[in-house]
This record gives C-alpha cells, sequence and structure tokens, in this order.
C-alpha cells in the first residue's frame, strides 16, 4: 500500500511542475474545456486547425485512449470516473495537462 502512495505522489508533483513551466514546445492558444468533464465531450481547441493526435494516460501511466482529432470535439465517455493525463501532439508541439472526469 505504501507503494501505492508512493506512485500517486510522485506522479502529482511532477504533474504540478509540468503544468508551471510552459516549454518553446508548447502548443500555441490551447484550450482545454470543459475540466472537469460532465458530458462525456471535451473540447480541444488550438491556433492551427491541423491534426492532433492524443493520448490519455490514468494515474499509473497506462494509456488508455489513443486517437487521432481533426476537430476539437473529444468523446471521453468510455472512460470512468477520475484523474488522467493528456498528452497533445500537433506537427512539433505537445501540450500535457491534467483531465478530470467526473
Amino acid at each position: 500500500m505504501k507503494k501505492l502512495y508512493f506512485v500517486f505522489f510522485l506522479f502529482f508533483v511532477s504533474l504540478g511542475f509540468a503544468q508551471d513551466v510552459k516549454s518553446n514546445g508548447d502548443i500555441a492558444d490551447f484550450k482545454l474545456y470543459p475540466n472537469p468533464v460532465t458530458n462525456g465531450k471535451v473540447y480541444i481547441v488550438t491556433a492551427d486547425k491541423a491534426p492532433k493526435k492524443i493520448f490519455i494516460f490514468d494515474v499509473l501511466g497506462t494509456r488508455v485512449l489513443e486517437t487521432t482529432l481533426f476537430r476539437e470535439e473529444l468523446n471521453v465517455s468510455e472512460l470512468d470516473a477520475g484523474v488522467y493525463v493528456l498528452r497533445v501532439y500537433q506537427k512539433d508541439k505537445i501540450a500535457t495537462r491534467k483531465l478530470i472526469i467526473n
């Protein structure tokens, strides 16, 4: 049980540092809403309208969703309620955010 708490602690500490620092590779005008998700749909908006490669990971680092998004709406209704990490790749840019599903 102590190992599980340690994994959660490391995850949230690393996620906190990752959200505060904006690197040069971050996607311009990246918006993620609504967060927390309540209706099974989340919108991912960027300045560039190019396709986006989407990865969603659970708190243990397991990839639970992988898709390519051509528009702005992503259906996450198949995911259980919880905290996830959303990683978006668009051209040579990357954005990583915490995603909460209620």
